[in-house]
């Protein structure tokens, strides 16, 4: 195929219109193409008074040598990975969150059937107990925000933009589309599925997995690990339901536990894996109106009819520390998303059309294990959660979080009143 590339474009247009457009420049007829699809939109905003849309469209022609002033479409080679289908058991993946689920994925579309263990619940159920939470603080320690089918990722915004260049990027794409994901996705210079739904695209995940022949074990707790000769032979579980407990013996195991499996992380530090300390990022939650954010990076000119916009500040200082923004969740809100009892934790979350009134994003500094006395690997989990535990008590005890206005702050005083309304979840009139 042959790309044509920097389409501007500077009104709001259907995608066969933007075709259109392209092929009349360029001076290809239309009868000479066979296929096309597009391959990137972006948008262009560095002059307010000029802002366009920038796109590259695909396009696979009768006869290729007319268009020679075109550039060819790289194709995209995959490494060569040589497969191992002689398991005494099956592969086990202990986490349901997007690296187990595309661990799992990657198994089954190579005739492998694994077994995928997941502490939490199915993502029906799991939105049933998510929004309970929101509703009555009642915290389900086991399947939340960030534990459950889906991972932490499901209830966030599915962003799934990538500093890295690789070209398992496109694929991942390909997979949600697949499973119900817009299409947009695929082309778009910041894709996003949006919670509302992500939920339905995990769930078809999930069901044409089981029937390729995976297995998936929901409110099933990886407790133990049977480990021998410094090698694994396979986990112990738990039913969470019945309290059962039973061994599944695997050679093969995968931890796609996330971030904030603590418990697991005790539990190998005990067994004497080997672990290392790393760097990380701590910070908050900081919102804003959508329209101010708008206005800030589209002006009040234009009239196309932009999606909300979004932003990525950083800051590099000479002491080595770095402060960023991460996350951003354009007409989005702040959630609470704690895993642990009485602590606070809050996340960024948006639906497909990021409609909501504000717009947050996490405001992050790096630590490094130089920050810590502790010689342990895990001194790190143990200052994130007494932040996690302070917060809580800042907010009431109650999975309320702490508020406190970005001027404030600056200046170091308590905020006494919100002149905005954020869209926490969980919010009351409590500041600090």
């Amino acid at each position: 195929m042959l790309k044509i590339n920097n389409i501007k474009i500077r009104a709001d247009l259907k995608d066969e219109e933007v075709l259109d457009f392209a092929l009349k420049k360029n001076k290809i007829k239309k009868d000479d193409v066979l296929e096309w699809n597009i391959s990137k939109k972006s948008i262009d905003a560095r002059k307010k008074d000029d802002i366009f849309y920038v796109y590259s469209i695909d396009i696979k022609v009768k006869n290729e040598e007319k268009y020679h002033f075109l550039d060819k479409v790289k194709k995209i080679s995959f490494p060569k990975v040589k497969i191992n289908k002689n398991f005494s058991n099956p592969p086990i993946i202990i986490g349901a969150g997007p690296s187990g689920l595309f661990a799992a994925l990657t198994f089954i579309e190579n005739g492998i059937r694994p077994i995928v263990i997941e502490q939490g619940q199915d993502v029906d159920k799991r939105k049933e107990t998510i929004d309970n939470f929101f509703k009555t603080g009642k915290l389900n320690t086991l399947s939340n925000v960030q534990f459950g089918e889906g991972g932490a990722g499901t209830f966030s915004d599915g962003k799934l933009n990538s500093g890295i260049n690789s070209p398992y990027c496109k694929k991942v794409l390909e997979k949600f589309v697949l499973f119900g994901a817009p299409k947009e996705i695929l082309y778009e210079s910041k894709p996003h599925i949006g919670t509302d739904k992500l939920i339905s695209v995990i769930k078809n995940m999930r069901e044409y997995m089981i029937k390729k022949g995976a297995n998936f074990y929901f409110n099933t707790k990886a407790c133990d690990f049977l480990i021998k000769d410094n090698k694994i032979n396979g986990i112990i579980v738990k039913d969470l339901l019945t309290n059962e407990k039973r061994e599944i013996l695997s050679s093969d195991v995968i931890l796609a536990i996330g971030h904030s499996s603590r418990d697991t992380f005790y539990k190998l530090f005990d067994k004497n894996i080997y672990m290392e300390k790393k760097n990380f990022s701590v910070g908050v939650r900081i919102e804003h109106l959508q329209s101010d954010i708008n206005k800030a990076q589209y002006g009040t000119i234009t009239k196309l009819r932009l999606p909300p916009a979004d932003y990525k500040l950083s800051c590099h200082l000479e002491n080595g520390r770095s402060c960023y923004t991460f996350c951003m969740c354009p007409g989005g809100y702040v959630i609470a998303s704690s895993s642990e009892e009485n602590t606070i934790v809050t996340n960024g979350m948006s639906n497909f059309l990021r409609d909501g009134k504000n717009a947050n994003s996490a405001v992050l500094v790096n630590v490094t294990p130089s920050d810590f006395e502790s010689p342990s690997p895990l001194c790190g989990i143990d200052f994130q959660k007494e932040l996690e535990e302070k917060a809580f008590k800042l907010g009431g005890s109650n999975y309320f979080a702490p508020i406190q206005k970005f001027g404030d702050f600056l200046e170091n005083k308590k905020t006494t009143k919100l002149r905005k309304s954020s869209s926490y979840i969980q919010t009351r009139s409590y500041f600090f």
